[in-house]
């Protein structure tokens, strides 16, 4: 891998997630992680704008719920596709730039957010079962390198979840009135489909900008 350029590795992470995404068991820790970051941005922004968080749920069927109050409820609701997004650029961006053992220190820091997660906001078993199996997922590369590095793993984890947040808005598109969209229609008279397509935009247009701040070509000294 450290044989390619950099944008080269992010386009082999791009097929390995794809990949991931398509194999049954194995793509669920992935999907619960962009759940997580989808609901723990909603709740960042309630903290950041004087709100609170109450609690934090997440499904075995990849699907979540943050419950605050307080804050301002425009961000709040808007925070969670766009702030999921960032959280996987932001991901990959730092890895990209990271040794091994400056990777173990960041894999280090997701896992001590999952830990605080699982004992501030979990109320329910398959919350704390969910937040348990991504803790061990995250610890795993620190004590063995299985088939990838820390450093590997990582970027795996930002791409899926990057491309995840571009795909995840499109679900909205289900007439069911509900979810983040349907709440900011309500909040701002604004169709749901406006939204939809912001979010979508804003997950897209943070790919091309990861694609764009790597070198096109391996640094050789």
């Amino acid at each position: 891998m450290n044989g390619l350029s950099p944008r080269l590795q992010l386009t082999v992470f791009i097929v390995a997630a794809f990949i991931v995404n398509y194999i049954p068991l194995l793509n669920l820790p992935f999907l619960w992680s962009q759940t997580f970051f989808h609901e723990i941005s909603h709740g960042f922004a309630a903290l950041a704008t004087g709100g609170s968080i109450h609690n934090i749920v997440l499904r075995f069927d990849g699907s979540g719920q943050c419950t605050t109050s307080g804050g301002l409820s425009f961000f709040v609701s808007f925070a969670g596709y766009a702030g999921s997004a960032l959280w996987g650029y932001l991901i990959y961006r730092i890895a990209a730039g990271l040794n091994a053992g400056s990777s173990k220190i960041m894999v280090g820091a997701m896992i001590l957010l999952l830990a605080g997660t699982l004992v501030l906001w979990a109320r329910d078993v398959v919350t704390l079962l969910i937040l348990l199996v991504l803790l061990a997922m995250y610890s795993l590369p620190l004590f063995r390198r299985l088939w990838f590095s820390v450093t590997s793993f990582i970027r795996l984890v930002g791409v899926f979840v990057i491309l995840e947040s571009i795909r995840s808005p499109l679900y909205l598109l289900d007439g069911r009135d509900i979810g983040d969209g349907a709440a900011l229609a309500q909040k701002t008279g604004l169709p749901e489909m406006i939204w939809i397509v912001i979010w979508f935009i804003i997950a897209l247009l943070l790919l091309v900008k990861l694609w764009r701040d790597l070198p096109a070509a391996r640094k050789t000294s």
